[in-house]
């Protein structure tokens, strides 16, 4: 076996050694996914339960308390659940990410792989958790007897954007909490305040037509937008101009997460 040591070979070869090394992504995925509840009494039932439990507060909070209205005759509980799905896969899979280098340093500091590797497979688990809450969402079509349109088959559609959406941040917040521990304080924070400032508890289209711009600038308007679009149809309303922006943002956080993660890369095994 010839052994050819070339300058740049590794950066020139990049991508496609992330395809390369594709057994040992599906390796770390399947061995967060065995992991992620052991241990645990209720299991898988956690990935149920958690979204659950905050969609019945924030329907009492904002539907009954609150008196917000729901989009068109959906119910206001099948509406925040469709809110959630996409919600709770991004906010699982930011705070996951951003410790998976930390969490698997012996790793890193011992052999070469392309790192982002690491933190991918560590979204994917959260993928997994948002395809076991789809069993509630379908509990709750049939309870509410409020059967999805055709536009349900672009639902993988909208996962993937949230997949980027929740990537690009992900790998600029992993790559910024190997050299700065700090971020894992500042973690929990983002995550508890976007809930409040995203469209979960509520609809977008309360937000005054004059702010809606400005407000689809947090990418997860879009998703959480076209989540309830597919969910339930006609009676949610995509705002496009304001899709297209948090599509333009999700594309923005994508490039800096990439850009970012890259260039601090050659540094982990030194800092971690």
């Amino acid at each position: 076996m010839e052994t050819v040591l070339e300058p740049g070979r590794a950066e020139k070869n990049y991508w496609r050694d992330l395809w390369r090394y594709r057994e040992l992504f599906q390796v770390l995925a399947w061995r967060d996914v065995s992991v992620r509840y052991k241990q645990t009494v209720i299991g898988v039932l956690w990935a149920i339960i958690r979204p659950f439990l905050t969609m019945v507060v924030f329907t009492v909070i904002f539907g009954r308390v609150a008196k917000l209205p729901s989009e068109g005759s959906a119910p206001y509980a099948l509406m925040v659940f469709a809110g959630m799905l996409p919600w709770t896969f991004f906010s699982t899979a930011l705070s996951d990410a951003s410790n998976s280098l930390i969490s698997n340093a012996n790793l890193i500091s011992k052999v070469y792989f392309p790192r982002l590797i690491v933190p991918a497979a560590t979204i994917v688990v959260a993928l997994i958790d948002l395809l076991i809450s789809f069993g509630i969402l379908i509990g709750m079509l049939i309870w509410y007897r409020f059967p999805p349109g055709p536009q349900i088959l672009l639902l993988p559609v909208f996962i993937l954007i949230a997949f980027l959406a929740a990537l690009g941040p992900g790998l600029w917040i992993t790559a910024a909490n190997v050299k700065y521990r700090d971020f894992r304080y500042v973690i929990p924070f983002i995550v508890q305040t976007g809930l409040y400032v995203s469209p979960v508890g509520f609809s977008s289209s309360v937000v005054p037509e004059k702010w809606r711009l400005l407000y689809s600038l947090n990418p997860m308007v879009g998703v959480i937008d076209g989540f309830r679009w597919c969910i339930l149809g006609g009676q949610s309303q995509i705002y496009w101009p304001g899709f297209n922006i948090s599509l333009l943002g999700v594309a923005f956080f994508l490039w800096l997460g990439v850009h970012q993660f890259r260039k601090l890369e050659r540094t982990f095994a030194d800092l971690i």
